[in-house]
Order: C-alpha cells, then structure tokens, then sequence
C-alpha cells in the first residue's frame, strides 16, 4: 500500500475561503490500485473545477454500496467547494470481479455488504485517504458516512489518526477500546425515530469522554433511520422531515467549513488544528 508521507515544514500555512457556494463542478469514475497488493478499488471522485485549497471529504455508502445517491452526496460537496471521494468497498466482489453496479439486485449488493473483511476495508480507506491527499490542493482528509457507511466512519477514525474528522450519519460506534484510539473530533447525525442506533449514544458518550475524544451529535426530529436519502427520495416530504434534512446538510457543510481555517505543521511533529479539540498522537 502506499505510504502516506507528512514533509515537516517549520510553519505551513493554508488559509481555506469560505464554502456553501455552487462552483462548476468535474465528477469521474476513477481506480485506485495499491502497489503492494495489486487490488483496485473504483470510486467516484467530485471536485469542484477551481484550483484553490481545499478540503478532501471521503464518503462511504450505505449496506447497498455505491449507489446514484452517495455519488449524489459527494457531487454536491463538490457544489461547495470540497474534494470528495466516494469509494465502491464492494470492487471486486461482484460478478465476473465488479463492483456494486454488478450485482443484480440492491440485496444482493447488501448480502456482498455482510461478507466483507473489516482489515480489508481500512486498507482500502487508507489507500483513498492517500490518494486524495495527493490531489492538488488538498489540505486536510475527514471522513463520512451513511447507515453502514456511518459505521465504517467511525471505525475508520480508530485506525486512521492522520483524519481531521468523521462525520457519522446514523451509524453504530466502536467498542469502547477502539475508540481510545481515536485522534480526531466525532461528529454524530442522528434521527428521531430510530431507537436501534440511538440505545448506543450513551455509551458512546461515556467512552469518548473517557478517551477525552470530542463527540458532538444532533438527533433530528420526525425522521427515521436513513433520512437523508429517504427525505430526498420523498415527492412530499413534511415540513418537519425537509427541516430535519436542510439542518443536517447544513450542520454538516458548516462543520466542513470551520474544520480547518488554518492548518500549521511543525518539526515537532504536532497534530494539524482543527475543530473540536484534536488529541496529539501517544
């Protein structure tokens, strides 16, 4: 796999403008292919067509793989200025060796889903971190997530400590002991009326308190688990429903904007300043 390298600079400076405005837009298939194991992986890449600085956002889908809505999510934080990357963890898994556009039914896909090697999926996630720190002007990598997608968010977060953040969209934590690991801020997306993923919000609390690993989420009121691809998806989404999703794309894009203002890199290697308070590295 490659190597990711940090060249230590006495003070490296990267100032980021502020977002939420619609630029011109190049979204592409692309292939990421590890050096060391030969094993791509297609993604879907979104950047906005400009040459500032930026943030690089990777977005990992849902139990269905890389659907037209998860390429929809990262286009549209290309929209606002942010390099995103939208990852297939199903290449190779499909028929005749494809990815999630192979499989012949959405369950089939989330069947695939359940098979999948967890050591396998941080490799695959750190190769796209890297890859998307090479892009011209990336700044900083965070991570999101959505349903399994969110899971893997917030597990990746214990194996990565180079992220400046994971965005976790209704997804179950980590074990406790995992998440001492954590070096970056959690941010947690949450519905309503969905007890199964919200029962695990406490212990969640307790343990990233513990690890003193910042943890701040929002529940959204009168929507369900999956709201944001289910409140789009809607003809006739309620006032409260559409409320719910525009509050949570914003909290999100606000969260993005305010994540790195100014980034500095020292020889003595400290961690970048970010949002939240970042823990430095054992």
């Amino acid at each position: 796999m490659k190597k990711q390298i940090l060249v230590a600079l006495f003070c490296c400076l990267f100032i980021v403008s502020a977002q939420h405005t619609s630029n011109a837009r190049i979204s592409e298939s692309i292939e990421i292919l590890d050096d060391e194991t030969g094993r791509s992986v297609i993604a879907h890449l979104a950047k906005p067509d400009t040459g500032v600085a930026a943030v690089g956002v990777i977005v990992i889908h849902e139990n269905q793989g890389l659907t037209d809505w998860v390429k929809s999510v990262a286009d549209r934080l290309a929209d606002n200025g942010y390099i995103a990357i939208a990852p297939d963890l199903l290449s190779g898994k499909g028929p005749n060796g494809g990815g999630t556009d192979d499989f012949a039914s959405s369950d089939d896909a989330r069947t695939a889903i359940g098979t999948l090697d967890s050591d396998q999926i941080t490799r695959d996630l750190q190769d796209v971190t890297q890859y998307l720190r090479e892009q011209t002007g990336v700044i900083e990598v965070s991570v999101s997530g959505f349903c399994w997608g969110g899971a893997q968010s917030f597990r990746y977060a214990t194996n990565e400590a180079s992220l400046a953040a994971a965005f976790v969209f209704y997804g179950t934590p980590p074990t406790a002991d995992e998440i001492s690991r954590i070096r970056s801020p959690i941010y947690g997306f949450y519905a309503e009326n969905d007890s199964r993923i919200n029962e695990t919000i406490p212990a969640t609390q307790e343990a990233t308190e513990s690890a003193g690993v910042t943890y701040a989420y929002e529940i959204y009121p009168g929507v369900g688990h999956a709201f944001l691809r289910s409140v789009e998806d809607a003809e006739n989404p309620s006032e409260v429903e559409q409320a719910s999703f525009d509050a949570a794309w914003t909290r999100f894009l606000d969260l993005l904007e305010a994540q790195v203002v100014i980034t500095s890199v020292t020889p003595q290697g400290k961690a970048p300043t970010t949002l939240g308070e970042k823990k430095d590295a054992d």
